[in-house]
């Protein structure tokens, strides 16, 4: 298995590509459809011998064009076929218009959010300019569902759907023994390294998780994508499912690998607990819009984080309004109950000192 980086400024930058050289010659999420970061993963993939025309599968963790961009073009080349979960298929072969691109649902989701005209401007401003190109070729699609296998010839991954950064996004998970060219992060029996336990009888197990899981930063929740009902109980309930999955290492959509995938998905839910905990402070101060929120909890933003702050913090208030801390009033909250349980608005998990589920 071979990562191959892929610069991006259109988006959050740093994608990671996978290239499964088994008996079907696979890449795990392709990028976006821009000249420089196409010629980006034509390199990559030639430094290991492989053109778009050699591929056999393209398995994509969501729809998100920074993940799926290429996918269509790659498969016109050398008729790959395309997986995805059936929840993202319509996005990724055409039958659907990404909402957030569509005037109409932006209008409607920047009137629920109480933006200003001046941050609607700036972001229609940057959707023009970052075009439709950016969603690339439709491809034609297999769509997957949870628990369902792709047999790659020798690989097998499981799709793990790990709904809430989009309605369809999946992790797959995979026996690193099986993958030409990958060193599992813990071996079996004896030799084993990172992560050994008293637990290690288990077979390892590793997986591919997109913006499910990310190293450095939380994936976005609520503007990511506006179809997802109840973004954030979605979310939180996936990183519970990734916690109790107990993988060894998770290889991300961007950034390095994360060897304590699921310490790292309790550090999210303390990470969207605190969160909470923010925007409850800040109706204390009086109500406020999504959009007012947002600049509290954020700042300033530019690009597409002017869709993901506001996005972010209705997810919040949606929470809290659906638990009857908030009540909304057009487009503001107001508290109802000013010192709910935060933790009891989230699902619990317990890891032992190895940062294994227990």
């Amino acid at each position: 298995m071979k990562r191959i980086q892929l610069g991006n400024t259109v988006f959050e930058g740093e994608n990671d590509a996978y290239l499964i050289e088994a008996d079907r010659t696979t890449l795990v999420d392709t990028a976006v459809s821009i000249p420089a970061v196409r010629a980006d993963l034509r390199e990559g993939l030639s430094g290991h011998g492989v053109d778009f025309a050699d591929v056999d599968a393209i398995v994509l963790t969501h729809w998100h064009p920074d993940h799926a961009g290429l996918a269509g073009e790659i498969q016109a080349e050398g008729g790959a076929s395309v997986y995805v979960h059936e929840a993202d298929a319509p996005l990724v072969d055409g039958r659907e218009r990404p909402l957030a691109a569509d005037p109409a649902v932006r209008r409607e989701m920047f009137d629920r959010w109480g933006m200003p005209a001046e941050a609607r401007e700036r972001l229609t401003d940057f959707f023009e300019r970052a075009g439709t190109d950016i969603y690339g070729r439709e491809a034609d699609v297999t769509p997957i569902g949870d628990g369902e296998t792709i047999d790659l010839g020798g690989v097998t991954l499981e799709t793990v759907h790990l709904p809430g950064h989009t309605a369809g996004l999946c992790a797959f998970a995979f026996d690193p023994r099986t993958v030409p060219g990958h060193a599992p992060v813990r071996g079996s029996g004896e030799g084993g390294t990172a992560g050994a336990s008293a637990r290690d009888d288990r077979p390892p197990a590793e997986a591919f998780t997109g913006d499910a899981l990310l190293p450095r930063y939380t994936p976005n929740v609520g503007g990511a994508d506006v179809r997802v009902e109840t973004p954030l109980a979605a979310y939180a309930d996936s990183l519970v499912r990734i916690v109790e999955r107990d993988w060894d290492a998770a290889h991300p959509g961007h950034r390095e690998r994360i060897d304590e995938p699921s310490r790292r998905a309790a550090e999210i839910l303390d990470h969207h607990r605190d969160r909470t905990r923010r925007v409850i402070g800040v109706l204390e101060s009086g109500p406020a819009t999504a959009w007012e929120v947002s600049a509290a909890l954020f700042g300033d933003l530019e690009g597409i984080h002017t869709l993901h702050g506001p996005g972010e913090a209705f997810a919040h208030l949606d929470h809290l309004e659906r638990a009857g801390v908030l009540e909304r009033d057009g487009t503001a909250y107001r508290l109802v109950d000013p010192d709910p349980s935060v933790d009891a608005l989230f699902p619990s998990v317990a890891l032992d000192a190895t940062g294994r589920d227990l």
